[in-house]
């Protein structure tokens, strides 16, 4: 059973996903507290090897974030009758699969940029574990969300506030 707000919309269950840089983290805990609901970084769920092969500059494979994602998968469920926002990548349709498997009214919000505008963004981050050498790496891998899947996509070359204010209005017309 989905829990319901005041106007009988369903309460929110969201991932917000993206290339690394495009500010997943910020904008989720963002969103996240303008709807008062929980909020989870997908990062803090990478197992200590995952983390140890993305710091050496080493993308990640599928194999790698299959349990990653299956612990991402299990936040969702048990959120799914509250509510709650999580960042994660979600890069390719098989991860966001995975993610639906779990919560199947799961919807996403891509913060889409492209390169220039992501690099510049993950300059302004120095000591992340994802280094930017692996930029590119994550645009070969992303693929946009699809026409049957439920989400948003929303410009990331705007202030955190434009980008809530844009997921607020759009998922109100929605």
């Amino acid at each position: 059973m989905t829990s319901r707000s005041t106007d009988a919309r369903p309460i929110p269950l969201l991932v917000v996903m993206g290339v690394s840089g495009s500010g997943k983290s910020t904008v989720g805990a963002a969103i996240a507290q303008r709807l008062g609901v929980p909020f989870a970084d997908a990062d803090d769920f990478h197992p200590p090897a995952n983390i140890a092969k993305m710091t050496a500059g080493i993308a990640l494979d599928d194999a790698d974030r299959i349990p990653w994602l299956e612990a991402i998968g299990r936040w969702l469920d048990a959120h799914d009758d509250r509510g709650g926002v999580i960042s994660c990548s979600a890069l390719k349709v098989a991860y966001r699969d995975r993610l639906r498997a779990h919560a199947s009214r799961v919807s996403f919000v891509h913060l889409h940029g492209g390169r220039e505008v992501i690099a510049r963004r993950q300059a302004s981050r120095p000591g992340h574990f994802m280094p930017a050498s692996l930029l590119d790496s994550q645009f070969d891998t992303l693929e946009p969300l699809g026409p049957d899947e439920a989400g948003l996509v929303i410009d990331v070359d705007q202030s955190v506030d434009a980008i809530v204010q844009e997921y607020v209005t759009r998922s109100a017309e929605a």
